[in-house]
C-alpha cells in the first residue's frame, strides 16, 4: 500500500547490548577482606563508575543502525526488504507462506478480486490523503502535494471499470480495519503513522507497478491504469519525499525511530491483507 516502546523480537538486531560489569577481587590470601585504606576504596569505586559510565558512552556513540549512515529512509528500506521473501528480494528474509508471496507470475488473478483490491486501495490512499491535507500536525504537512497521491488515479481506474460493464463493489472489512487503524495513528503515535506511509507509497512504485503490469498481461489485455502512472519523474518526486521523511526523523529519538521501524511488520500484514484481494474469486 508504517515513543519509548519495546523492540520486538523480529527486530532483534536493535536491541542495545549490555556492558560487562567491572569488578576487582581482593586477593586470595584473605579469607575476608580488610581495608586498610577506606579513602582508597571509595577513589577505587568512583573510578570504577567512571568506566562504566565512559564504556557506555562510547558504546552508545560507535553504535550503528543498518543504513544509518545514509539517513532514516535507508533504515526503512532495510527492514521493509528483510520481510521480503528470497523469491521477492535478494535481501528477503522471510519464508513463503500466503498466496501473494508467491512470485506474481505464478498467480491467478481474477478481475473481480482485481476490483476488491483496487476499492480497498483507494480507501486506504483517501484515508492517508484525507489525513496529510486536513491536519496542521507540522510533520504530517511536509507530504502535502508529493505528487505520489493515488487517491484520484484509482478514482478514475474504477469509473472505466464501471464504464465497461464491471459492477463496483464496497471497500471490504480489511480495507475498513486498515483505513480506521491509520486514522487512530495519526492522533496518537506519529512515527507509526510515517511508517505506514512510507511503505504504502515507496512499494506501490516499486513492486505495486510490477504487480500492475503482470496482471494486466493476464486478465486487461494489457491496459496500464492511472494507479500506475504519475506526473512527472517518479524518481524526482520519489527523492523529494526521502529528503522530507530524513528531514522529519532527524527530529526523533532514537527510541521514536526504533519504534517507527517496528510498525514495518504491521505495515507488512494491513498491506499483504489487501493485496490478497486480487487472487480472490468471490
Amino acid at each position: 500500500m508504517a515513543y519509548s516502546a519495546p523492540i520486538s523480537p523480529s527486530l532483534s538486531f536493535f536491541k542495545t547490548p549490555q556492558l560487562a560489569r567491572f569488578s576487582f577481587p581482593f586477593s586470595p590470601l584473605y579469607s575476608s577482606p580488610r581495608v586498610q585504606n577506606p579513602s582508597l576504596l571509595t577513589k577505587n569505586k568512583t573510578w570504577s563508575s567512571s568506566v562504566v559510565v565512559a564504556a557506555t558512552a562510547a558504546e552508545k556513540q560507535k553504535k550503528r543502525y543498518p543504513g544509518e549512515s545514509k539517513g532514516f529512509v535507508e533504515e526503512m528500506r532495510f527492514v521493509a526488504m528483510r520481510l521480503h521473501t528470497k523469491e521477492q528480494a535478494k535481501e528477503g528474509e522471510k519464508e513463503t507462506k500466503s498466496p501473494e508471496e508467491r512470485p506474481v507470475a505464478k498467480w491467478e488473478p481474477t478481475v473481480e478480486g482485481y476490483l476488491r483490491f483496487l476499492v480497498d486501495s483507494k480507501l486506504v490512499y483517501d484515508t492517508l490523503e484525507g489525513i496529510i491535507h486536513q491536519s496542521t500536525f507540522p510533520t504530517y504537512a511536509e507530504f502535502k502535494n508529493t505528487g505520489l497521491e493515488r487517491a484520484e488515479k484509482l478514482d478514475t481506474d474504477l469509473k472505466w471499470f464501471k464504464e465497461q460493464g464491471y459492477e463496483i463493489p464496497e471497500p471490504t472489512d480489511t480495507g475498513k480495519k486498515y483505513s480506521q487503524y491509520l486514522k487512530d495513528l495519526a492522533d496518537k503515535d506519529p512515527p507509526s503513522f510515517i511508517c505506514h506511509f512510507y511503505n504504502i507509497y515507496f512499494a506501490h512504485s516499486a513492486g505495486g507497478r510490477m504487480i500492475g503490469r503482470k496482471v494486466a498481461e493476464r486478465i486487461l489485455d494489457n491496459r496500464e491504469l492511472e494507479f500506475y502512472k504519475w506526473d512527472g519523474d517518479l524518481s524526482g518526486l520519489l527523492q523529494n519525499v526521502r529528503e522530507k521523511l530524513n528531514k522529519v526523523a532527524e527530529e526523533w529519538t532514537r527510541e521514536e525511530k526504533n519504534h517507527c521501524l517496528e510498525e514495518t511488520e504491521k505495515s507488512f500484514k494491513y498491506s499483504g491483507e489487501i493485496l490478497r484481494l486480487i487472487l480472490s474469486l468471490n
